[in-house]
This record gives structure tokens, C-alpha cells and sequence, in this order.
């Protein structure tokens, strides 16, 4: 049995997010390739899709998918600093980048 996924349109920078991941995906209409980044957030207690079309993928070569956990530690802006800051690493302890060591979960 498949799931039906919930999107939303907006959210608001400061809210908490799930996760963000950046990757290349075939566009509606097989356009082509594009960039995406998909945003987790809360609403009405599901987790919602927040998607961002950034741009033809061949802007993007050689540029890491990323997926970056938060579990509703940090911001949707912090992620999307985070995304920024991590596409050019190569060695990445997200552990490290997100302070999991501090994190309480409860």
C-alpha cells in the first residue's frame, strides 16, 4: 500500500524542519534535469514537502546531493545554510555540523 505525500507551499525560516535534501530529479514533462530542494516540516502533526525548483541541473555538476537530518532541531533557514555551506565539502561529519551530541530528544 502506497502513501500519499503532504506539500505545503509556504513555510516561515524560522520555523523547525525535519530534514532538507538537494538533488537532481527528471522534470514534470521529462524536461529534462533539475535541482531540487525538499524541506520536512510540520503541519497538522504530518510531516509536509516544501519544494524549491533550483534550476537546470547542469548549473549544478559536480555539486553533492545532500541530505542533512534535523529532527526538529534547527530552522529552515539554518538548513538552508547548512545545504549552502556543505555542497562544496567533501568529508562531512554531520554529526558534528548539526551538534547531535547536545540534541534531547524526547
Amino acid at each position: 500500500m502506497s502513501t500519499l505525500k503532504i506539500f505545503t507551499q509556504v513555510v516561515d525560516v524560522n520555523e523547525k524542519a525535519w530534514a532538507l535534501q538537494e538533488y537532481h530529479a527528471q522534470s514534470p514533462g521529462s524536461k529534462g534535469f533539475r535541482r531540487y530542494r525538499d524541506i520536512g516540516v510540520n503541519r497538522d502533526g504530518e510531516i509536509a514537502i516544501y519544494r524549491e525548483d533550483l534550476g537546470d541541473a547542469k548549473k549544478w555538476k559536480g555539486i553533492r546531493q545532500i541530505n542533512i537530518p534535523s529532527l526538529w532541531e534547527h530552522s529552515v533557514e539554518e538548513l538552508i545554510e547548512l545545504a549552502i555551506a556543505l555542497r562544496y565539502e567533501t568529508n562531512i561529519d554531520v554529526k558534528d555540523w548539526l551538534e547531535l551530541d547536545n540534541a534531547k530528544f524526547e
